[in-house]
């Protein structure tokens, strides 16, 4: 299955793209909330996609789970894998097809080359310090040179090819101005892993496009995946959705939320007895007493 060239619906389309590999927590619910908040305010569609690609992490109890604990936030979508919709399939495992294809379309293009490069190999590479609160390390260019038939015979990556000092830039709607240069703030990235399977920068851009997401809601901690995805809606030559990014949520140490923040999971609140609208408040400044 090919993918199509997808363009922008006229009416609002926002989206809930949560992954399956925890039970949600407070960052996530402030962060979906104002999502939600946005596409009624648009008279728009929210869409829900269950981003199930991580096979080593994902749990079936964790999809039951995350939808049960949605509902009872008050979260609704018109759109999902447990309603269906024009767009699907929206679960990321069943859309494997228009992955490759997605896939093939960019190395048709020349924007991508294979990589052996481990994640050991590049930080020992590079003296160049990944973004705050982004796990890519700046790749160091190791690969792109390299001839095919040296490296197609055993595991490698696909590796996006960005052009050094290029520089990405782009208004949020929340926190405005944003500009980050390549070779200083993120280099070239994987978007298909060793393993088969498409890495996150990939498969987001996919699913959005192809879903017709007119604005992705999301927290600042995405703000240089935001760069590189902008350059692979360029070289697929797809419409750029609008971009909100949400302040982080910080424990009491100034520690982002985390899976690993049980006790601030919906679940666990519910249990403790908390309604969703004691967590919450109305418009933009949900949350506020939360912690």
């Amino acid at each position: 299955m090919r993918p199509s060239s997808p363009a922008i619906h006229p009416i609002y389309r926002g989206r809930l793209a949560p992954s399956p590999t925890g039970y949600l927590h407070l960052g996530h619910a402030r962060t979906f909330w104002i999502a939600q908040e946005r596409a009624k305010a648009s008279g728009g569609n929210l869409i829900l996609r269950n981003d199930d690609l991580d096979s080593t992490r994902f749990k079936l109890e964790f999809v039951d789970a995350m939808l049960e604990d949605l509902r009872w936030f008050g979260f609704e979508w018109s759109e999902g894998p447990d309603v269906g919709g024009m767009f699907g399939p929206y679960n990321q495992s069943g859309r494997m097809d228009i992955y490759r294809a997605t896939l093939e379309k960019l190395r048709v293009g020349n924007y991508i080359y294979p990589c052996t490069c481990s994640r050991k190999d590049i930080q020992a590479a590079t003296r160049a310090p990944h973004a705050n609160d982004d796990d890519e390390p700046v790749y160091p260019g190791t690969c792109r040179d390299h001839s095919r038939s040296r490296i197609l015979g055993g595991k490698f990556n696909w590796r996006f090819r960005v052009a050094d000092g290029a520089t990405v830039s782009f208004t949020d709607e929340n926190l405005g101005e944003q500009k980050f240069v390549a070779g200083k703030d993120f280099g070239d990235f994987v978007v298909w892993r060793g393993d088969d399977v498409p890495a996150y920068q990939l498969a987001c851009v996919v699913d959005d496009a192809t879903m017709q997401i007119t604005e992705v809601v999301r927290g600042a901690d995405l703000l240089v995946s935001t760069a590189r995805q902008i350059l692979l809606y360029r070289a697929l030559n797809w419409p750029v959705p609008d971009f909100f990014h949400c302040e982080l949520m910080l424990d009491a140490q100034g520690l982002r939320l985390a899976k690993r923040h049980d006790a601030l999971s919906l679940r666990s609140l519910r249990q403790q007895g908390r309604t969703p609208e004691s967590l919450r408040h109305p418009g933009q400044k949900i949350f506020k007493n939360c912690l």
